[in-house]
């Protein structure tokens, strides 16, 4: 069901969408319309190996300019590490020489995907505006941050200037009502909006994910929310920032005085905006058959497909409770024979507390293997996906040879799901196993 309305009450002056107010203030504005082009001031860019210096510093060399505030810039080594041949090495070798040459202040070399990695140290606030070099950038809309990926030549641009123009977009707001039942994620969430819209299905607009059972998620499930919006075709998506995000910022070591107040960035009652809405409680898990995210339906409709990979990795699949989740499928067991369980952490600081907690051991005595905590798999590199195989992967994207494999068939599941589907040696429901 959807509507296009605006809630009774609201402050005086025009009533805004969160989307609305994070970049009117961006551009130095009480309040922006839908459709206004502005430029904005930018807090936050961040890239990484592959999207960034080995493309920006010629463009800059050849511009003849530098860096606008080597303290708003985060670079991350996520995608070709380790290195495993040549042209890795060379990848990473121009990024690590270009930090150093730059002396960036904001560097994490091999310890995790971006996006997992840049909140942990506290980067993406409240408030903020932000730009990241890869197209799941809009993981910063978690926190309340319009955060949104570009290419090389728009973050040239930032990085020499510091700002970036962008037209005002209409907010789509996603109330999810109820809760969501055991062995059911975000990712299924995400899973059954793509489904329902396709990949162009938020046009490009902003998307907010509201209503209880978003209250309800974790910060790193809210996370995984706000990252698939890339795949639901929207340019940022948004959760407003509440006391679970101010308890967040303040355990990845945020100072107090750049805590901000979270009340003021909330939409308005009375902010026009486009609804829909949808019933946690009845939600299923989702497999999204190849090629494409957009191929999402209940696990049920899967009866006897086999598998043999599953891959749990990704910033959409690997983070500390994913890893927990997994757990709490296997329980001890084994996967079944002929059944590669490949395990991926998104960081390695969600790996070290899993080890911590002996929730690693006990994926490994299941028949896991460990990789390294990087982007491998999901985008292509590391060559852990057979060729020609059933994979069940807690990725964000199928596409054909996505995952380094054209001849792989890739479904795409929560680690709820993929852990279960690894015990049976097919697609199957973590309910049934958890029950």
């Amino acid at each position: 069901m959807s509507s296009t309305n605006s809630l009774k009450g609201g402050s005086p002056g025009p009533a805004q969408t969160l989307a609305q107010k994070l970049l009117a203030a961006a551009s130095g504005r009480h309040a922006v319309q839908v459709g206004e082009i502005l430029n904005c001031g930018v807090d936050l860019a961040m890239f990484h190996d592959s999207s960034g210096p080995r493309r920006l510093k010629p463009m800059l060399e050849e511009l003849g300019t530098g860096l606008w505030d080597r303290s708003k810039v985060v670079l991350v080594m996520d995608h070709y590490v380790p290195e495993s041949d040549d042209e890795s090495r060379r990848i990473v070798r121009i990024a690590r020489d270009w930090a150093h040459d730059q002396a960036l202040p904001h560097v994490y070399d091999s310890v995790g995907i971006c996006h997992v990695v840049v909140p942990e140290h506290g980067h993406i606030r409240p408030g903020m505006f932000c730009v990241g070099g890869d197209s799941h950038s809009p993981t910063g809309g978690a926190f309340g941050a319009y955060m949104f990926g570009v290419g090389s030549t728009e973050m040239l641009g930032v990085v020499a200037s510091g700002e970036i123009w962008i037209k005002v977009p209409q907010t789509l707001m996603m109330r999810w009502n109820g809760r969501l039942r055991p062995g059911v994620t975000a990712k299924d969430m995400a899973l059954h909006m793509i489904g329902r819209f396709g990949m162009s299905g938020g046009r490009y607009q902003a998307v907010e994910f509201c209503g209880e059972a978003v209250r309800a998620l974790s910060m790193q499930e809210r996370m995984t929310l706000s990252n698939m919006s890339a795949e639901l075709g929207s340019q940022v998506g948004l959760v407003a920032p509440d006391e679970l995000t101010v308890r967040y910022l303040r355990e990845a070591g945020v100072p107090e005085d750049r805590v901000p107040d979270v009340s003021a960035w909330q939409s308005d009652a009375g902010a026009v905006a486009e609804w829909y809405d949808f019933d946690a409680g009845t939600l299923a898990p989702q497999v999204a058959a190849p090629h494409s995210p957009a191929n999402a339906a209940d696990v049920q409709d899967y009866p006897g497909t086999g598998i043999q990979a599953a891959y749990i990795g990704a910033c959409t699949g690997a983070k500390l409770e994913d890893l927990r989740a997994a757990d709490q499928v296997l329980q001890g067991r084994r996967v079944a024979a002929g059944v590669s369980l490949m395990v991926a952490p998104a960081s390695l600081q969600d790996q070290q507390q899993a080890e911590r907690e002996g929730v690693m051991a006990r994926l490994v005595r299941a028949g896991a293997t460990v990789l390294p905590t990087s982007c491998g798999a999901c985008s292509g590199y590391g060559g852990s996906i057979p060729e020609g195989a059933n994979v069940i992967s807690t990725t964000a994207r199928n596409f054909k040879g996505r995952m380094g494999a054209d001849t792989a068939r890739v479904f795409l599941a929560s680690p709820y799901t993929v852990a279960a589907s690894a015990l049976a040696g097919r697609i199957a429901d973590p309910r049934e196993v958890m029950a």
